[in-house]
C-alpha cells in the first residue's frame, strides 16, 4: 500500500506509511474528494487539476473493488452511476409536497403581501428567490448522509429515484460543517443547463428523434431513467431552496439556506431578503431581464415568510401555502412578419415546414425562422405569406409561432398550403393515415435524404468516422461520393486538391475510414440508416441475428419474435433489404472489410442451453442488470418476453415484482424462478 497516493500531489491527512488500515485509507480518500466535488461543483473553485482529481477517484475505485466490505451507497465513486436496474419504488412524503399559487401581475403580488400584513399583524419580511424550471426533488440526509430522494409526485408520495440522484454532481452525498440536523429534507429542482440541453436535442435532431420542447421535460424524463449511468453522462444540476425538519438550526428560512449552503448544498446566491414592497418590486423587476443571463432555466420569482413560526401561523390550504406565492414571468413574445415558408428533407424523408420571419430580437437572440412542425399545425393557425406573427421561444430555446394577428391583416399573400412534393427532387409526398408527418418516398434519389443518411453513418455512435455535415455536402457535390459506401473508395488524391484541405486533413480522415472497418456489428446496423431502427434496437436485431444474411432473410414473424420489434419495425427492416439498392449498399460496405456479423468472442460465448424457451424478466436485481439478463437469454438461445402468457416458460423475477405478472404467471401455472436458479441453469 505504500504507492497507493504516489502518482497524485493531493495527500491524505494521514500517510499510508504511517500503518493505515485499508478503510481509513478509504474513509480519507472519500474525504477528500467530497471537498473537491463541493469546490468544483458547488463553489466553482476547484483546488486540483482534473488529472489529480482522477487519479484520487481511481485509486478510490480500486481500493473499493479490492475490498467490498467497505462499500458505501454515499462514496464519490456512486457519482458514475451503474446499469443495475431499479424499478422505482413509492414512497410516502414525511412532509408533504404542496405547490404555490402562481400570481402574474403586480397587483397580485401586493394583495398576497397585504393578506399576509393583516392576518399576522407583526413585522415580517420576505424572502425572494428565483424559480428554477426543473422537476422537484426532495432529499433526506440522516447523521448528515444522504439516505433518500424522492420526486414530488402527486405531493403525498413520490418515486424513489436516489440512485439517480446520487449522480448529480452538485448534491453532496454527505454534508460537511456543523450544526447538521440529525435530520432534514432539503427540497428543490434538478435542472439540465441550457447548453446541455441543446447538445442533448443535437443529437437527437441528427438521429431524427423528437426533441425536447424544454429542459425542464428533458430533466424529468431524465431522472425517471432506468438506467443510473446514463443519468450520470447528462449532467444534470441541482438548487435547492427550502429545509424541513424538526430541529432546525434558525427561525429563519434565509438563514437557514445560507447554513445549507455551508453544508455543501448548491442553494442560490441570488437570494435576497426584503423588508418591503418596493423591495420585493425591485427584485421582481431586476430578474424579469436578468434571468436570461443564468445558465439554466427560471420561469419566476418565489415569494415566502421568512419566519418560520409565521409561515406555521398562516399555515396552508388543501392546496396551496398561504405564506409563499410564486410570481411567473410572462413569455417573452414577438411580433414580426412571415415572410414565406420553406421545407427540410431529413435523412428518413420526414419534411419539416419551415417559417421564414422578418428577424426579431427575442430572448436576446435576433430569430429569424421558426418551426411550423407539420400540415396540421400550419392549418391551425390559418396562416398567410405577409402575416403578422407571435413567436415565442418553447423553453426560451426553440423559436415557435403561437398566433396570428389577424387585425393587421391587409394585402396579404396566399393561404399557406402544405407542399404537395418534394422539395429538393420534386417527388409527390406521402403522409401514412397515423402520422402528422409527410415524406419523400424517393429515399434512394433524394439529395438531403442521401446526405442525411451518409451524416447519420460517420456519427460517433455509428462508425465515428471524423468528418462533418459540409465536408460530405462538399463531397457529395463534386461527385466523388454518392452513399456512404463510396467513403471507403475515396483516395488521397481525392482530398488534398479540395479548397481548404491539406496533406494531414486529408490523411486523418482517411486514416478514420479506416479505423471504423474495426466498428462493430452492432453498430454497424445502426448505421445503416433503416427507418425506426436506432441503436437499442440494432442491438437486439444484432444478438437475435447475429449476421447480416439471417437478418436481410428474416421473415416479419421472426422479426417481431424478438422483444421490442414491432410490425412497423420488422416491415421496415424487410423493406429495405428488399430494395436491391440498398442490398448493393450493403454488399459495398461488406466488401471494404466492415464487420458484419457478431464477432468470434461474442459467439463463442453462445449457447443453446435456452434454446425454445420463452423468459420474462419483472422486478428489481442485485447481482446483474435487466439489459444483461436479456443479454444472457438471447446470448444462450433463449427468448426474452415483456409479457407473460401460455407461452410463457419461465420468469425471472427479482424484488418488486409487478403484481399483474405474479397474478398472471399463477393463472397460467408460469414457474418463477430467482436470479440464482438462473444463473445456476446456464451454469454459473
Amino acid at each position: 500500500m505504500k504507492d497507493l497516493f504516489s502518482d497524485s500531489n493531493i495527500q491524505p491527512t494521514k500517510s499510508p506509511s504511517e500503518d493505515l488500515g485499508v478503510k481509513d485509507i478509504i474513509e480519507n480518500l472519500r474525504l477528500q474528494l467530497h471537498e473537491h466535488n463541493y469546490n468544483y461543483y458547488v463553489l466553482s473553485k476547484p483546488t486540483i487539476s482534473d488529472l489529480e482529481f482522477d487519479k484520487l477517484m481511481r485509486q478510490l475505485m480500486d481500493l473499493e473493488e479490492q475490498y467490498p466490505e467497505f462499500h458505501d451507497p454515499n462514496s464519490p465513486t456512486m457519482r458514475v452511476g451503474s446499469d443495475i436496474n431499479k424499478s422505482f419504488v413509492q414512497v410516502q412524503h414525511r412532509y408533504p409536497m404542496l405547490s404555490l399559487q402562481n400570481t402574474y401581475t403586480e397587483g397580485e403580488v401586493t394583495d398576497f403581501y397585504n393578506r399576509v400584513k393583516r392576518s399576522l399583524n407583526e413585522d415580517f419580511e420576505i424572502v425572494c428567490e428565483l424559480k428554477f424550471d426543473g422537476t422537484s426533488i426532495s432529499l433526506v440526509y440522516e447523521n448528515g448522509r444522504l439516505s433518500q430522494a424522492i420526486t414530488r409526485g402527486d405531493g403525498k408520495q413520490g418515486d424513489d429515484v436516489t440512485a439517480n440522484v446520487r449522480t448529480i454532481r452538485n448534491i453532496p452525498l454527505v454534508l460537511k460543517g456543523d450544526n447538521i440536523p440529525a435530520y432534514i429534507e432539503v427540497r428543490g429542482e434538478i435542472l439540465l443547463p441550457w447548453n446541455v440541453f441543446e447538445e442533448l436535442n443535437k443529437e437527437r435532431e441528427a438521429q431524427e428523434e423528437l426533441l425536447f420542447a424544454n429542459p425542464r421535460n428533458a430533466a424529468s424524463g431524465t431522472l425517471k431513467m432506468q438506467d443510473s449511468k446514463v443519468v450520470a453522462s447528462r449532467r444534470l444540476e441541482s438548487y435547492m431552496y427550502y429545509v424541513m425538519g424538526e430541529k432546525l438550526p434558525t427561525n429563519s428560512h434565509f438563514e437557514n439556506m445560507e447554513l445549507a449552503r455551508k453544508w455543501g448544498l448548491n442553494v442560490s446566491k441570488s437570494t435576497r431578503k426584503c423588508s418591503s414592497l418596493d423591495e420585493v418590486f425591485e427584485y421582481l423587476k431586476y430578474w424579469d431581464v436578468e434571468r436570461k443571463n443564468l445558465s439554466v432555466a427560471t420561469d419566476g420569482i418565489v415569494l415566502k415568510v421568512d419566519s418560520l413560526s409565521q409561515q406555521r401561523n398562516l399555515g396552508s390550504t388543501s392546496k396551496f401555502p398561504r405564506w409563499a406565492i410564486a410570481y411567473k414571468f410572462n413569455a417573452e413574445q414577438a411580433l414580426t412578419r412571415l415572410e414565406s415558408v420553406s421545407y427540410q428533407v431529413g435523412r428518413t424523408g420526414a419534411v419539416t415546414p419551415v417559417a421564414n420571419l422578418e428577424p426579431v430580437v427575442l430572448s436576446g437572440t435576433t430569430v429569424k425562422r421558426a418551426s411550423l412542425y407539420n400540415e396540421d399545425a400550419i392549418n391551425a393557425l390559418d396562416l398567410h405569406i405577409g402575416d403578422m406573427v407571435y413567436v415565442e421561444k418553447g423553453g426560451e430555446i426553440i423559436p415557435k409561432i403561437t398566433g396570428v394577428d389577424k387585425e393587421a391583416r391587409f394585402l396579404i399573400g396566399d393561404k399557406v398550403q402544405f407542399a404537395k412534393r418534394c422539395p429538393d427532387c420534386g417527388t409527390p409526398l406521402v403522409r401514412n393515415e397515423d402520422e402528422a408527418v409527410h415524406y419523400c418516398p424517393n429515399s434512394e434519389d433524394c439529395p438531403p435524404q442521401i446526405k442525411g443518411r451518409i451524416e447519420h453513418f460517420v456519427t460517433r455512435k455509428a462508425m465515428n468516422i471524423t468528418i462533418g455535415p459540409e465536408t460530405i455536402g462538399l463531397l457529395y457535390d463534386r461527385g466523388l461520393i454518392k452513399d456512404a459506401a463510396d467513403l471507403y473508395a475515396l483516395k488521397f488524391e481525392d482530398l488534398v486538391n479540395l479548397e481548404r484541405w491539406a496533406e494531414t486533413s486529408a490523411n486523418n480522415l482517411l486514416a478514420s475510414i479506416e479505423k471504423s472497418k474495426s466498428i462493430p456489428y452492432e453498430r454497424v446496423l445502426f448505421a445503416l440508416g433503416i427507418r425506426f431502427v436506432g441503436e437499442t434496437v440494432a442491438q437486439k436485431l444484432a444478438s437475435a441475428f447475429h449476421d447480416i444474411d439471417l437478418l436481410a432473410s428474416a421473415t416479419v414473424e421472426q422479426l417481431t419474435s424478438v422483444e421490442e420489434i414491432g410490425e412497423r419495425i420488422a416491415q421496415s427492416v424487410k423493406d429495405f433489404f428488399n430494395n436491391p439498392k440498398f442490398v448493393d449498399f450493403v454488399n459495398r460496405l461488406r466488401a471494404n472489410g466492415l464487420q458484419f456479423e457478431l464477432s468470434e468472442e461474442t459467439m463463442a460465448s453462445r449457447t443453446d442451453k435456452l434454446t425454445g424457451l420463452t423468459i420474462v424478466i419483472s422486478g428489481t436485481f442485485e447481482l446483474h442488470s435487466r439489459d444483461e439478463y436479456k443479454a444472457m437469454i438471447l446470448q444462450n438461445g433463449g427468448k426474452n418476453s415483456g409479457s407473460v402468457s401460455k407461452n410463457t416458460d419461465y420468469i425471472l423475477a427479482g424484488d418488486n415484482m409487478g403484481s399483474a405478472k405474479l397474478e398472471k404467471a399463477e393463472k397460467l401455472g408460469v414457474k418463477i424462478i430467482d436470479e440464482k436458479t438462473f444463473l445456476e441453469m446456464l451454469g454459473f
